[in-house]
């Protein structure tokens, strides 16, 4: 709908300043898009594919040429520019279809599930880029399900659910410290250090090298936690609150929706 590719049946809305009911052609213009589902075209290789996209987007066929180089070789398709598309990896896929987001020199980018399909190493490259393209000054809106994905690359976070918006914010103020969760990090966590904790009713939830997930007996006594590395010799790097995630924050928003 905000491509007007869809058109509304109620309610209004601008991209860039354009209405997305009359100026739909405009806002084309200046937006790109990486669809979440397959929209390459059989037969194509990488380099006609993203050239064609610009000629659609209103580039010469010298300048979208020179553009579709420039970016393929930004998302690292550059030794596969000519082969066949249907013949690229997953990954590579979705790097295609963001090359041809990015192929008119657009000023906002909607992404639907980018890192769908990839393995971890594909994400992150894909993470990576986006990232940048953010640095860069491009407005990025990113719809995902993968919401540590979304901790990674998004300043800003809207939560929907059954087609309404529950929750909207900075990534940074919705992670809310936990006012009983720490990480305690240390030279070497030993049983005499946790033993103590554990007679101070400070429950450890994890144990790893020098750190520890504990849980306090309530808000304010990281004293405790002082205590028992003064009593164990126990040396302390470090004393933080864990904040909640995300996910948390979400399924805290949807229980809210149901609740109501």
């Amino acid at each position: 709908m905000l491509l007007g590719q869809t058109p509304i049946t109620a309610g209004r809305a601008a991209v860039l300043g354009f209405d997305v009911a009359s100026q739909q052609r405009a806002i084309r213009r200046r937006v790109g898009f990486v669809p979440e589902n397959d929209c390459l075209i059989p037969g194509m290789t990488g380099v006609g594919y993203v050239c064609y996209a610009g000629r659609l987007g209103g580039m010469s066929f010298a300048a979208a040429m020179q553009r579709t180089h420039e970016v393929l070789d930004y998302v690292d398709l550059d030794e596969a520019r000519y082969r066949r598309a249907e013949q690229y990896s997953a990954g590579m896929k979705q790097r295609l279809k963001l090359a041809q987001a990015l192929v008119h020199d657009p000023d906002f980018i909607f992404l639907d599930e980018p890192t769908n399909g990839m393995d971890p190493h594909g994400r992150q490259v894909m993470l990576s880029l986006i990232t940048d393209l953010g640095k860069a000054g491009i407005s990025i809106l990113l719809s995902s399900h993968l919401l540590p994905d979304v901790e990674r690359v998004c300043e800003r976070v809207i939560i929907m659910g059954g087609g309404r918006v529950l929750s909207a914010g900075r990534i940074d103020e919705m992670r809310q410290p936990h006012p009983t969760l720490y990480t305690v990090e240390c030279v070497e966590a030993g049983e005499a250090f946790r033993r103590k904790l554990i007679e101070r009713q400070v429950t450890v939830h994890s144990h790893s090298d020098g750190a520890l997930g504990i849980e306090l007996p309530e808000a304010g006594r990281q004293d405790l936690v002082l205590q028992a590395a003064a009593e164990t010799d126990t040396r302390l790097r470090g004393l933080q609150p864990q904040r909640s995630s995300l996910e948390e924050r979400f399924l805290a928003a949807l229980r809210q929706q149901e609740d109501r």
